[in-house]
């Protein structure tokens, strides 16, 4: 696959090496151990196409100025099958080399020729990475919070699929210990109050007030009656927890589908429980020395591993806790299934538990360095900057289901990756649903439609883009269309990048830039109607290559790449 970049660094490195190689030759240099250099892409083009600071680095090694060992090695460099056209001395010491025309027409070659998997690369080596986020609880609906997290998340893992990892989706589903049990105390209580009145039965404090609880007991009143009303509570709870939760948990999976998510796994909690798991790590644990009792309760040493304080693993009516029950699931995530990397999407509410779960990780003999946590602020719904707490078809908080009958799926997917997980953002229903150059999502879109507008005319379909000579595309020399494919030729960097960092915001941004960088060329170039048609059919590929990398990152973050809008008017 294409990574022109990567290219070029390999051969500036060769050139370099030989050059300082016959430095060492005429004993001109020292016959001492080069230190590591870097090769960069200046911001300024006028600095070059390409920079190094070899002679910087190896001032103290060669024991020299750096501007001289720079002029000892550019008088040595040898060119011959490069797309290096000459280099320069800069400032200090710098070494700035420049391209041939013939280099930016090979990327664009590469990328037509790579297509639909222009941007991927083999950086993971297929190295097996799990990927577990929004995980909401199953006792309510899904929020704006598990909306930024599903989105983040699914294109994380997208990205670190594109850049060469084996990539697994995982939806971790709480359906055990305490929250189950409030769970089926509220329901068991708003069941109670439909046969005896809300006055007769209490509904305590602390569980579940939201209405969605008092329509799955109404619904199961309407199908079981008051049979269950004199039976016991242990089977009176357990029937309308088995009744309710599925139904939960198929809304969750219906939600999600219509954000265009799809799990490979939704893991169980209560498997964890039933194989033995949760027991297998507090054994672990407890043979390791790490555990002691006090007050009837089991207690782990978190403070050995890292943790501000020690963690009970088992309460001391023996039902173990959920700090337990997530020792276990990485447990079974790093060695049951073998991931070299675990990734969890967290609110950043949970900043807290990093330490202590990796510390924990550690305490039973795994890699605790090999889970990451992306933490996630808080995201706060606006209109037209205006702060919007209800829905309103129902009149209720905002939930999952309420933003997409707000906002298209493509808004929301790519919205809540403008900004990086840490950072807190503000999501404008307003903009979201603009069809002009201010909504980000939109602006991308209507570059693609653009795109496709101009091969739909007739004078661009004489044009066979498979056939279109080398020679051709070594007219493009407008600073805008350098600047262009420049561009282009960094998307499988930045992916990289955004796979290292964890950061699928980069996709967004960049995509926004080509945007803003193919409008610019737009203005500047005629693509139809030129006098020389070789120069229509260089500047006809550049458009589709544009074309190309923006549907594949909009593919890669499942939000479509039309080919026409609605309010587009044909160029």
């Amino acid at each position: 696959m294409t990574n022109s970049i990567n290219e070029m660094h390999s051969q500036i490195k060769e050139v370099i090496m030989a050059a300082m190689g016959r430095g060492v030759a005429d004993e001109t240099l020292p016959a001492n151990a080069a230190p590591a250099f870097a090769i960069e892409t200046p911001a300024d083009p006028s600095h070059g196409d390409f920079a190094s600071n070899v002679a910087m680095v190896s001032a103290k090694a060669f024991h020299l100025p750096p501007r001289k060992i720079a002029e000892i090695l550019c008088e040595r460099m040898d060119f011959t099958g490069t797309y290096i056209e000459r280099v320069e001395v800069a400032g200090p010491g710098f070494i700035n080399f420049f391209v041939s025309r013939r280099y930016f027409s090979d990327v664009l070659r590469g990328i037509h020729a790579d297509g639909d998997e222009y941007g991927k690369s083999d950086y993971g080596k297929g190295k097996r990475v799990m990927v577990e986020f929004v995980s909401a609880n199953p006792t309510g609906p899904m929020h704006m919070g598990n909306a930024r997290g599903g989105a983040l998340g699914d294109c994380l893992a997208a990205v670190l699929q594109h850049a060469g990892y084996y990539v697994e989706r995982e939806f971790y589903v709480n359906d055990a210990g305490n929250q189950i049990q409030k769970f089926a105390l509220s329901l068991d209580i708003r069941y109670q109050q439909i046969f005896k009145g809300e006055d007769a039965v209490e509904l305590p404090e602390d569980s579940y007030h939201g209405s969605d609880i008092i329509d799955l007991a109404k619904e199961f009143a309407d199908i079981h009656g008051d049979e269950y009303i004199n039976k016991s509570e242990e089977e009176r709870r357990t029937a309308l927890v088995d009744y309710a939760l599925p139904k939960n948990i198929a809304k969750m999976k219906s939600d999600i589908a219509k954000y265009r998510i799809e799990y490979d796994t939704w893991f169980l909690e209560s498997t964890l429980h039933e194989s033995g798991e949760v027991a297998e790590v507090i054994d672990i644990l407890t043979k390791k020395g790490l555990t002691y009792e006090k007050e009837g309760a089991i207690w782990y040493k978190a403070t050995e591993f890292g943790g501000e304080k020690d963690e009970v693993l088992v309460r001391a009516n023996g039902n173990p806790t959920y700090f337990a029950a997530d020792i276990a699931y990485h447990r079974n995530k790093f060695q049951k299934r073998g991931f070299d990397t675990c990734i969890d999407v967290w609110g950043a509410d949970h900043h807290g538990h990093v330490a202590r779960m990796q510390g924990a990780m550690n305490a039973i003999g795994l890699d605790g360095s090999k889970l990451h946590i992306v933490l996630m602020q808080l995201v706060r719904l606006m209109d037209n900057g205006v702060p919007v707490k209800m829905s309103k078809r129902t009149g209720k908080a905002i939930q999952l289901a309420d933003l997409l009958d707000e906002v298209s799926a493509d808004a929301a997917r790519f919205f809540f990756n403008l900004r990086e997980a840490n950072t807190q953002m503000d999501f404008d229903l307003g903009l979201a649903v603009r069809e002009d150059s201010q909504n980000p999502v939109y602006y991308v879109q209507y570059a693609h439609a653009r795109i496709c507008s101009i091969f739909r005319k007739d004078e661009a379909s004489k044009f066979d883009l498979d056939k279109i000579p080398v020679e051709a595309l070594d007219l493009l020399s407008h600073p805008s269309e350098i600047e262009l494919i420049r561009y282009l030729s960094s998307l499988p960097n930045e992916i990289i990048a955004a796979a290292k960092e964890y950061e699928p915001a980069r996709m967004t941004r960049y995509a926004m830039e080509l945007a803003s960088k193919y409008h610019k060329f737009y203005h500047d170039c005629r693509v139809l109607g030129n006098e020389d048609d070789n120069l229509t059919a260089a500047r006809l590929l550049l458009c589709d290559c544009v074309r190309q990398v923006i549907a594949n990152i909009l593919n890669m973050l499942k939000v479509t790449a039309p080919e026409h809008m609605d309010s587009q008017t044909e160029e």
